[in-house]
């Protein structure tokens, strides 16, 4: 991994260019844009750099920021060793603004060194917390936290399944699993903080190594408490592993709902088939599953102009990363750095903080609100979007919550296996 990352910054920055600028064009303003664009992360990693790299274009076309166009300058970090060494070179080549990361590995390193050297940090899509604490307004984070897709995960299945299952939310018999690192831990910690605050019934914790499981024993111990509804943090691959191990031993579950990085990947359902179907996904919304008419007519009609260039370019809708990396850099570029009173980070946080955006003012769904320093959600935009998926059939999701975005009820009660 440190061979790759040596490498990549021997060859130094790959700058992409998003205007072309004469001698008498207006300056660029250049923004570094740390992503995992190869490694185990890189599928998602260059779908949210696809996003942002979306973002910069349109705006670009649109006159830049107060003419200036924007400049990507972008490093490809494929795992959270390489972080603080990107942040670094971003530092050394005149780079105070950075975007990223896609990984909540990457994040955390990566905040925390960008806020110690006075850089300003924009996470678009790692959803763990990680982020460095905020200092003064240099650290922001767009999509919603892991904490809260735990939370609306738990929150969805008291509201809106618990009726459709016709049982009390009491009665229902919770087990939380989740892959044993920074990520994992986060988003079941939502899951287990409401659960506690709900009162409800918690018959058992399943963390699990992310290097090493061993699913056959641990659904054996499941099987021992007799989970109703199972709750899963975990990546694609140990994602799909848990599943099929549940299935195989013929877990009797009601529900099954996990978070990013799994359930709502379309890997993952590719890869499950008809073991896929009935399951739900707490995430961020994408290009197919959200409901236009949740968003503002502004909002609406810039999905659709970005969801075609993205279609011409890539040749498929706007997964999830694409529309969180699109979405938080669209903010920044045209609704918060125009408004700054310049282009340092102090003066861009400030004008940060100063944003206020409904709910349905941006194409995933989203507002902008960002926590103060020193409040509990210093540096986060509380007006995230997060949204409910359900598997429908193989190969195919629906938004089912919240209202506001769903596209469909939910259809598939209750889950077998």
């Amino acid at each position: 991994m440190r061979r790759i990352v040596t490498a990549a910054l021997a060859l130094a920055l790959i700058g992409v260019a998003l205007a072309s600028c004469s001698n008498d064009s207006p300056s660029p303003i250049r923004i570094g844009a740390l992503y995992p664009l190869s490694g185990p992360q890189g599928s998602g990693g260059r779908e949210e750099f696809h996003g942002v790299q979306l973002a910069a274009q349109l705006a670009n076309t649109d006159g830049g920021v107060d003419g200036h166009p924007i400049q990507l300058s972008t490093l490809d970090v494929p795992g959270s060793d390489a972080a603080v060494q990107g942040v670094d070179a971003f530092q050394k080549d005149g780079i105070d603004v950075v975007l990223g990361s896609y990984g909540s590995t990457i994040s955390a390193p990566a905040s925390a060194a960008a806020a110690a050297k006075g850089m300003l940090f924009w996470e678009t899509g790692a959803v763990g917390e990680t982020m460095a604490k905020a200092q003064g307004n240099l650290v922001f984070r767009f999509p919603p936290t892991g904490t809260v897709l735990g939370q609306q995960a738990v929150t969805f299945v008291e509201d809106q399944l618990a009726p459709l299952l016709h049982r009390k939310p009491g009665s229902l018999r919770f087990a939380v699993a989740n892959v044993d690192d920074i990520y994992g831990r986060s988003v079941a910690a939502g899951a287990l903080k409401q659960l506690r605050a709900d009162g409800l019934n918690l018959v058992g914790r399943f963390p699990y190594d992310p290097q090493h499981w061993h699913f056959r024993q641990l659904v054996q111990r499941m099987a021992k408490v007799k989970p109703d509804v199972l709750f899963v943090a975990a990546y694609v691959d140990d994602g799909v592993a848990l599943r099929r191990a549940t299935v195989k031993a013929q877990l009797p579950l009601l529900a099954s709902i996990g978070t990013s990085s799994s359930y709502c990947m379309p890997e993952f359902g590719q890869r499950l088939g008809p073991d896929a179907v009935g399951l739900f996904a707490s995430d961020k919304p994408d290009e197919a599953t959200i409901n236009p008419e949740g968003l503002s007519p502004q909002a609406a009609a810039l999905l659709k102009r970005a969801a075609a260039v993205y279609q011409e370019k890539y040749g498929t809708e706007m997964p999830a990363p694409a529309l969180a990396g699109f979405s938080a850099a669209w903010a920044l570029f045209t609704h918060v750095m125009p408004n700054a009173s310049a282009m340092t980070p102090e003066a861009i946080g400030q004008a940060a903080q100063s944003t206020q955006l409904p709910m349905g003012s941006l194409p995933n769904g989203s507002g902008v609100s960002f926590g103060a320093p020193g409040s509990p959600f210093a540096g986060s935009n509380v007006r995230a979007a997060a949204i409910v998926e359900e598997w429908t059939g193989v190969d195919q999701r629906e938004t089912v919550w919240p209202p506001r975005l769903a596209e469909a009820p939910v259809s598939a009660l209750p889950l077998a296996g």
